[in-house]
């Protein structure tokens, strides 16, 4: 999995490209979220549209940034989930926690509200 960054109107977008799968990339990604944070960075949108795979492990990591954006006081949103991972989360009822939407404009013009 790569990660990859940018900060546009306000937010910052953390890119996730390939298969996210935890292991050594778990603690990547918590790192990053931590990072930003500590910047003074708490509105995060994750771009989900370049991942080709996610498994319970996955899951698991969007729910750890979750949690430690929203304990920071910040704002957590998911934008352009595949299908294949917006069905996973559906299944799992993350659906329902997580703000998420189909591109990425509507989801900074989402966090913009913020």
């Amino acid at each position: 999995m790569k990660i990859e960054i940018e900060e546009k109107y306000g937010a910052v977008i953390v890119q996730l490209k390939g298969n996210v799968m935890g292991g050594p990339d778990a603690q990547s990604l918590h790192d990053t979220f931590h990072k930003l944070i500590d910047e003074g960075k708490k509105n995060i949108i994750v771009d989900l549209g370049d991942v080709k795979f996610m498994n319970s492990s996955g899951i698991g990591m969007l729910i750890s940034g979750y949690t430690t954006v929203k304990n920071a006081g910040g704002n957590f949103i998911i934008a352009r989930a595949a299908d294949k991972i917006q069905s996973l989360l559906i299944i799992t009822k993350l659906i329902t926690v997580f703000e998420h939407y189909e591109t990425l404009e509507e989801s900074i013009e989402a966090m913009k509200k913020k």
